[in-house]
């Protein structure tokens, strides 16, 4: 298990939950990130903030300190794509 922002441009995950509850999760489930569901960080901005991911069909730019609270597993999406 890992967090999104620790993810490099064009890896992909599944994302398994969130570090904590609260308004800022509940908002990232309204924008599609939920768990089960594949991500794909796209790329960073040139300090790393923000970040651009594919939810989807959906592309969409979060906060790094925001992909931090997300937890995801690439192993999972590595051997799916095996």
């Amino acid at each position: 298990m890992d967090q999104l922002d620790k993810l490099h441009a064009g890896q992909s995950a599944i994302i398994i939950g969130f570090e904590r509850d609260g308004n800022v999760t509940r908002r990232l489930m309204e924008l599609g990130l939920v768990p089960g569901r594949k991500i794909t960080l796209v790329r960073q901005a040139p300090l790393r903030d923000p970040v651009q991911l594919k939810v989807g069909s959906s592309r969409l730019f979060i906060r790094k300190a925001e992909a931090s609270l997300v937890q995801v597993d690439t192993e999972k999406t590595a051997a799916d794509q095996k």
